[in-house]
């Protein structure tokens, strides 16, 4: 069976990006489903899958990764509005037995983000 990870590092600081909230949305046309919400753990990593099992399956996908709240934790200043508040990526799933590894490089004024092993 598949699964879907996620690991968000801190470029600006040069950390992992803990405790950042991250909510998981599957896409049906325009209408967005609401089915997995986790906080990254010291190593920016999420405890446990972000989708496995029979919720895993073809589909596109919605990651909303709360940046702007992580900044501001960290003391950062960010102007009003912040310019990356929440970083969201769409991305598809084809394959239902394959590990789909979305990785998120953050900084306040930029991001990256890869297919990952």
């Amino acid at each position: 069976m598949g699964r879907l990870t996620t690991h968000v590092l801190d470029s600006a600081h040069g950390c992992p990006g803990h405790g950042i909230k991250i909510e998981l949305f599957r896409v049906e046309g325009q209408q967005l489903e609401l089915i997995a919400t986790r906080v990254t753990n010291d190593d920016g990593r999420c405890d446990e899958p972000l989708l496995q099992g029979d919720d895993f399956r073809a589909g596109v996908y919605q990651l909303l990764f709360n940046a702007g709240d992580y900044y501001r934790a960290r003391g950062v200043e960010l102007p009003q509005p912040a310019f990356l508040d929440q970083v969201v990526l769409r991305f598809g799933i084809a394959s239902e037995s394959d590990h789909y590894h979305v990785p998120l490089l953050i900084s306040p004024y930029s991001y990256s983000t890869y297919r990952g092993s």
